[in-house]
């Protein structure tokens, strides 16, 4: 039986009279709003059901992330230190640390056994719900993404709402280790974990839960507490507190933990190394923070206000930068800039003769240099055995810029001439009393044509005493000198004593048309002190790595090889002595101590020296502008002999005064008088040839 089709009843709705436009019926204006909710309510609908399907996808992804970042966490303690360079750690004589780098790292620290006022620190300024929620705060993330965007910013550009398991997080980068084929270096690999973007917040959640889940909320700050970078180098705040306040992290005061905490929003900005006041106005909100949340009392809270913390006397003085570095460029560099091990260097360096000496160089610039002047200085103070005790590379603080007392090789001036006459003495053409006369010179240079050598006054002032020529710098003298000697000979004694560059070849050698280094001049002196044996500069006393007794690398210094003979370097001595005596470098003079130098002033004054000794230490000083523009009415007689002396007196203040390994003249002047006589029983000869050599070594023969 087939079934009657309905028929659908005509349309009862009338239609619009007159052919004109169709109008909209008021029932159906009645019933859009019904309509309208429909359509919402159809849409919400389809939005719930694709939401829940869309969230329960989410997470399970997160779910499946969170179990797979979960595998992957290893024990807590393979992740406390997680360097992938070493430190180098550099001490004094004394054995106490002056210097560091690399990334510091000075030992596990934990949430328990972390000062109590540095560990509410941390949670007043980076997350104060950290012990109550699961990894990641929803409100912090909202919260930073209107901060940034009201201030311009994209929105995980600056504020990143994270929690410190979301940092931790980062400092792990999402658990991908340092790959050196991937990234250029270690700064890479942390510049590419630390960038914000939506798609790296999104792969944070899912390991913040893993965190949360293998670890608990000690270990996660444990983590924290020695992974972060807190700024000069240092790694964790165990290191940090040591290098800043000289100090355990498990000891600081509330005003100290405070300006530790402030150093987690941009560490080399606030550290206080940088700038202390702008790290204590830093540490100052943070103790507001701390009152706040009821860490401090306010009484507590106020004391820490009106007793900012300060850096240590180390840390304030940040001495041996300059000679850190030289120390640094003597090290192989696996066990140095490139090490991956923790390595301690004991050196030479002293902090007291290094303060003394950037004290003078202050001094002197402070208040006899106009003001303004860009004139650069270098100086290097050793003992007699080559152990270097303080470098000044340059004016201000040192470390990681250009190191003049090393790399600035500049002409050396009059301050060569020492070599001409050591060259001579040795051979026996001259002695320290031998005359000599000062008048014009004229040699013909082959391929160059006539040279006249003339002294820095223009004048010439007739028969003289080797020694008087020294003292006052005549150059017709040395230059007649040299050429006599032979000018392979004095390179020859100049290379002998350290001078490594390349030496000039004509005439022109006696005056100093050479260069060397502040370290090559001082160390070359330091050898006429050692009555003619030869010294080589050295900064590095012990190399180890740090926890182990057996040392890697030793050194020590005192006199090697013999350049000239002993007869004829205690004549040079005091020869030496006599430039500071009477002679160009009088402005040297130590009052009750005797001091041998010599004065150096390159042409057209573009070079300034003075290089001296005492029986206790050698200090060589170079003055000049980096470009090589003239100086400005300075000798090395003048400025860098005042620099010297101002040097030389801080360093030897309660040392009893020494003599120096030099003749007596009176003595020697003596015993020839005596070998004019003949000893009965010994010949004439043979008495003169004793009693001289007894003069010249100062003791009966």
């Amino acid at each position: 039986m087939t079934k009657t089709a309905r028929k659908r009843p005509p349309s009862r709705r009338r239609k619009p009279a007159g052919s004109g436009r169709r109008r909209m019926p008021a029932a159906f204006l009645r019933r859009i709003p019904a309509a309208g909710a429909g359509l919402l309510r159809g849409t919400v609908r389809l939005a719930w059901r694709l939401g829940w399907r869309l969230a329960l996808v989410a997470a399970l992804l997160v779910g499946a992330a969170t179990i797979y970042d979960y595998a992957r966490l290893p024990p807590i303690e393979t992740l406390i230190d997680g360097r992938v360079r070493g430190s180098v750690t550099l001490l004094d004589r004394n054995g106490e640390p002056f210097a560091w780098r690399g990334d510091q790292f000075a030992g596990k620290i934990t949430a328990a056994t972390v000062s109590p006022h540095l560990l509410h620190a941390i949670l007043a300024t980076e997350d104060r719900r950290f012990y109550s929620h699961f990894g990641i705060s929803p409100r912090g993330i909202a919260s930073a993404i209107r901060i940034n965007l009201a201030e311009g910013r994209g929105p995980f550009e600056g504020n990143g709402g994270s929690t410190i398991t979301q940092q931790v997080a980062k400092l792990l980068c999402l658990g991908q280790p340092y790959d050196p084929e991937r990234w250029k270096n270690e700064a890479a690999y942390e510049a590419d974990c630390r960038k914000g973007s939506l798609w790296r917040k999104i792969k944070e959640v899912p390991f913040a839960f893993a965190l949360e889940a293998k670890y608990s909320k000690d270990d996660i700050l444990t983590l924290y507490l020695n992974r972060v970078y807190l700024g000069a180098g240092t790694r964790g705040f165990e290191a940090a507190a040591q290098r800043y306040f000289g100090k355990s992290a498990r000891d600081v005061t509330p005003a100290e933990a405070a300006m530790l905490a402030g150093l987690l929003k941009a560490p080399s900005y606030y550290a206080p190394t940088r700038n202390l006041a702008r790290a204590q106005a830093r540490a100052s909100l943070i103790v507001s923070l701390m009152e706040e949340q009821g860490y401090l009392t306010p009484a507590e809270a106020e004391a820490a206000r009106r007793n900012p913390a300060t850096l240590s006397e180390k840390a304030r003085e940040r001495a041996g930068g300059w000679f850190a570095d030289w120390v640094m460029e003597t090290v192989p560099s696996f066990l140095a800039s490139g090490t991956t091990e923790d390595v301690i260097i004991r050196t030479t360096f002293d902090p007291k003769i290094q303060k003394a000496a950037e004290e003078a160089v202050r001094w002197v610039f402070e208040n006899r240099v106009r003001p303004g002047s860009k004139a650069q200085v270098a100086l290097v103070v050793m003992s007699p055995d080559g152990a270097v005790r303080a470098m000044v590379g340059g004016r201000g603080r040192g470390g990681g810029r250009f190191n003049r007392a090393i790399q600035a090789r500049r002409q050396t001036g009059s301050s060569f001439k020492p070599f001409v006459y050591a060259a001579a003495l040795d051979l026996g053409l001259y002695r320290f009393d031998s005359r000599v006369v000062d008048e014009p010179v004229t040699i013909d240079i082959p391929g160059s044509g006539p040279w006249s050598p003339r002294n820095y006054t223009g004048r010439n002032y007739g028969e003289m005493s080797l020694t008087t020529a020294l003292a006052q710098s005549i150059n017709t003298v040395a230059v007649k000198v040299a050429m006599e000697t032979g000018l392979d000979r004095v390179r020859a004694v100049a290379r002998g004593f350290g001078l490594s560059g390349e030496l000039a070849e004509g005439p022109a050698l006696a005056l100093g048309a050479s260069e060397a280094t502040p370290l090559e001049m001082t160390a070359a002196y330091a050898g006429f002190l050692n009555e003619g044996r030869a010294v080589t500069p050295y900064g590095l006393v012990e190399l180890r790595l740090r926890g182990s007794d057996e040392p890697l690398i030793t050194r020590s210094g005192g006199p090697g090889e013999r350049v000239i003979g002993r007869a004829a370097a205690r004549q040079l001595v005091y020869m030496l002595n006599q430039v500071i005596e009477r002679g160009s470098g009088k402005r040297a003079k130590l009052p009750g101590r005797p001091a041998a130098g010599k004065t150096g002033t390159t042409q057209a004054a573009r070079d300034a020296w003075f290089v001296g000794f005492t029986a206790d230490h050698v200090a060589g000083v170079w003055m000049g502008y980096d470009d090589n523009t003239p100086l400005t009415g300075v000798t090395g007689g003048g400025l860098p002999a005042e620099i010297w002396r101002e040097v030389m007196t801080r360093i030897h203040e309660g040392l009893p005064a020494r003599p120096l390994p030099m003749i007596d003249p009176e003595a020697a002047a003596l015993a020839e008088a005596r070998a004019r006589q003949p000893r009965k029983g010994r010949g004439t000869e043979t008495t003169i040839i004793e009693d001289v050599i007894g003069a010249l070594f100062g003791r009966p023969f």
